[in-house]
């Protein structure tokens, strides 16, 4: 598998456009965010923090990870926080309620991590004007724009 985009059509085009999210973008919501040091979702949202982004934690079994609050659902989070990026580290079955919510909350771009992909939702999510990336590390994406 290699990473997908889906670029809706009012997108400001440019060379590089992850590069241009990773920019632009700083809040991201990381959905399925742990609190286990061992699971991906904690060394990608402890880089992140320390590359300046704000993380907001989906999880509705944890109250707190990294020291920001962790929260049940993307509808949850307050509206004052302004979610940008949408980083999910779930199973592509399970990404079409998490899109719809993204969608709902008014984000710019939905972020599937390595090995997740899910057709249907990244068209959904397109066609409601958000940039979709499938099958991408975040991580792996900053570290090799730095």
């Amino acid at each position: 598998m290699a990473m997908k985009t889906s670029v809706p059509n009012h997108w400001p085009h440019s060379n590089d456009l992850i590069s241009g999210i990773l920019k632009n973008y700083k809040i991201i919501a990381v959905v399925g965010l742990s609190s286990n040091p061992r699971r991906p979702s904690f060394g990608v949202s402890q880089y992140l923090q320390s590359a300046d982004y704000r993380i907001i934690p989906v999880n509705p079994n944890e109250t707190e990870v990294l020291g920001e609050k962790s929260y049940p659902r993307l509808e949850d989070i307050p509206k004052s926080q302004h979610i940008e990026i949408v980083d999910i580290f779930r199973r592509s079955e399970n990404i079409p309620p998490v899109v719809d919510s993204a969608i709902a909350v008014g984000a710019k771009v939905i972020w599937m991590q390595q090995g997740i992909e899910n057709q249907n939702a990244a068209a959904k999510a397109c066609a409601a004007g958000l940039f979709v990336v499938e099958d991408a590390c975040i991580l792996i994406e900053h570290r090799l724009r730095r």
